[in-house]
Formats: C-alpha cells, structure tokens, sequence
C-alpha cells in the first residue's frame, strides 16, 4: 500500500469511523433481535436488528406511513383509505 493510499483511508475512516465497528454493531444487534423475537409475546410487535443499535440512522418513515401513524394515534381513518 502506497503512502497515498494510507493516507485516503486514513481520512476515510476520520470521516466515516471505522469499517469494522459498523459491521460488529449490526451482527450484535440481528442476534439480539433474534433472542428478543424469541421471547416476545405473539400479539407484540416484532423487533429489528435496528432496535439494538442507538447511533444507527434508522429509516424514516414516508409521508404516507407517517400520515398512516398519526391516523392510528388520532383514531381515525386515513383519508385516502375510505
């Protein structure tokens, strides 16, 4: 590995952090998914392998699922399902 490679990766990893770190956390976090999945109740809702992971971004939702999400906290119908 040339000096200048060294280099851009080292800048790499300043800005993203490490490659590794990121893979580790979402490994730990599908196996604490999974024991939590097994031992959740049939009505609860299941969990994500995101739910175990705090820095991760989690996806936001789109404006139609969020419109769905305030429906259902409200009680009502969302407009465009009636």
């Amino acid at each position: 590995m040339s000096s200048h490679e060294l280099s851009e990766w080292m800048a790499f990893e300043a800005i993203d952090g490490a490659i590794g770190n990121q893979r580790a956390d979402m490994r730990a976090g599908i196996i604490a998914a999974t024991i939590a999945n097994c031992h959740r109740t049939a009505k609860s809702k299941p969990f994500s392998h995101l739910d175990f992971m705090p820095y991760a971004e989690k996806p936001k939702p789109s404006q139609e699922q969020m419109a769905e999400m305030l429906a259902k906290a409200f009680g009502v119908k969302p407009k465009w399902k009636e």
